[in-house]
C-alpha cells in the first residue's frame, strides 16, 4: 500500500512539474519583428553567418544580404540567373557566398560564388548529367562542401570541393539508391554538415524515407531507415544534428495537410524515434536548431545560449498546390512539447546565428526576424 501510494505521488510530482515545465516556456514565446528585404520575390533558403551578416536568395535569380542584423537588406539579381531558382544559399562572410540554383533545363542546376559581397558572381559548376536535380548544399568550412542531387539510374550524382572553386564527383562514394529516392530542395536544408568530416542527408520518395550519413568528409556513407512517410510527394525534408549524435528531421507528406513529421536520433541517425506531432499543417519544409555557428560575436554568450536553447528547433511547413501556407512553430526539447507561432505564414526557411538572432524568410521578399 505504501509502495502504491509512493508511485501515485511521484506520477503527480511528475506531471505537476512537466505541466510547470510547459507552462514556462509557454510564457517564453519568441519576439518575431519584420524586416523589409528590398524584393518581392519569393525567398526560398537563409543563411546567417553571424548576428550581423546573413544571406538569403529565392527565385528571379534573386538574392538579399544584411550586415547590420537585418536593419537594413541589400537586393540584387545575379546576371544570366534571371529565369532561375536559388534554392540554397551559403553564406561565409560579408563578402563570400554560394548560391545552388534550379531550372527547367540540365545546365540549370548550377553553383555561383561571389567573393565582393554580390558585385560580381563565377559559376564554379553547371550540371551536364541528364535528369541529375540538385536540391541542398553544405558546407564544413568556407572551402569545402557538398552538393546532393536526387539519384540517377540507381545513383546519386553528388558532387565535392575541396578548395571552394571546384566540384568533383563523389557518386561512386554514394549508397545505392532505392528506387525513386530522390530529397526535396524545400529550404536548402536537406544537408547538414558539423564540424570536420560528419555529414546527414534526408530523402524520400521511394518507399522508405532514409538518412544518408557520412563520418569522413564524404569518402564513405550509411543509410539508415526512418520511421517517416515516404512516397512521390513525401519523405524526409529538412535534416540538422546539434552534435555528432543528437540530430532530427523533418517531412511529411505534400498531398496532405495533415502529414507534418519529425524524429529524432541519439546515435548519429542509426536509429530515429517519432516526435509528438506537431501542432501546424503540412509537411516541415525546414527546421533549424536555435543555437547557431556564432563566429565573431563573444563567445561566453554563445555558450549560455548553446546550454539554455540546447534542444529548441524551430519548423516551417508547406502544403501543396500553392505552397503558400508557410506556417511555423517551435519546440524547446526537440518534439516532446510544440508551440504554435501564431499569425506567421508565408515563410520557407528558417536559421539562426544564435537564439537571439535568427531568420524567416518566404513569399513576396518577406523577411521575418525572430530572437528567443
Amino acid at each position: 500500500m505504501l509502495k502504491r501510494s509512493l508511485l501515485l505521488m511521484l506520477l503527480i510530482a511528475t506531471t505537476a512539474t512537466a505541466g510547470y515545465a510547459e507552462d514556462a516556456w509557454k510564457g517564453h514565446q519568441p519576439s518575431l519583428i519584420p524586416q523589409l528585404s528590398g524584393t518581392t520575390q519569393l525567398l526560398i533558403s537563409v543563411s546567417p553567418v553571424n548576428s550581423r551578416v546573413v544571406w538569403a536568395a529565392g527565385a528571379g535569380g534573386t538574392y538579399v544580404v544584411t550586415t547590420n542584423g537585418g536593419s537594413t537588406w541589400r537586393s540584387g539579381v545575379v546576371p544570366g540567373a534571371e529565369k532561375l531558382q536559388f534554392r540554397d544559399v551559403q553564406g561565409v562572410s560579408d563578402r563570400v557566398a554560394y548560391l545552388m540554383s534550379i531550372g527547367d533545363n540540365t545546365g540549370d542546376f548550377r553553383i555561383y560564388k561571389t567573393e565582393d559581397g554580390g558585385r560580381h558572381w563565377t559559376i564554379q559548376f553547371k550540371n551536364r548529367t541528364v535528369n541529375a536535380f540538385y536540391d541542398c548544399f553544405a558546407f564544413w568550412t568556407p572551402d569545402r562542401g557538398i552538393t546532393h542531387s536526387d539519384s540517377v539510374n540507381g545513383a546519386f550524382p553528388d558532387i565535392r570541393t575541396f578548395n571552394g572553386t571546384t566540384w568533383h564527383s563523389i557518386k561512386r562514394n554514394m549508397p545505392p539508391a532505392l528506387a525513386g529516392e530522390a530529397s526535396f530542395s524545400s529550404s536548402g536544408t536537406c544537408i547538414t554538415t558539423l564540424g570536420w568530416q560528419d555529414a546527414w542527408i534526408a530523402t524520400g520518395g521511394s518507399t522508405t524515407a532514409r538518412i544518408l550519413a557520412t563520418r569522413d568528409g564524404g569518402d564513405s556513407w550509411d543509410a539508415y531507415d526512418t520511421p517517416l512517410v515516404s512516397n512521390a510527394a513525401a519523405g524526409g525534408f529538412s535534416v540538422a544534428f546539434r552534435d555528432p549524435w543528437h540530430g532530427i528531421v523533418g517531412g511529411g507528406d505534400l498531398a496532405s495537410n495533415s502529414s507534418a513529421q519529425a524524429a529524432t536520433s541519439d546515435n548519429g541517425g542509426q536509429t530515429w524515434t517519432l516526435t509528438k506531432k506537431p501542432p501546424i499543417p503540412g509537411a516541415i519544409f525546414c527546421l533549424a536548431y536555435v543555437r547557431g555557428r556564432e563566429h565573431h560575436d563573444d563567445w561566453n554568450r554563445r555558450d549560455r545560449f548553446r546550454h539554455e536553447h540546447e534542444r529548441t528547433v524551430v519548423i516551417t511547413t508547406e502544403t501543396q498546390p500553392d505552397f503558400t501556407s508557410g506556417a511555423a512553430a517551435w519546440t524547446p526539447n526537440e518534439g516532446q512539447t510544440w508551440f504554435k507561432l501564431p499569425q506567421v505564414s508565408g515563410y520557407w526557411a528558417v536559421g539562426f546565428a544564435n537564439p537571439e538572432a535568427g531568420w524567416f524568410v518566404g513569399n513576396d521578399g518577406k523577411i521575418l526576424k525572430i530572437s528567443f
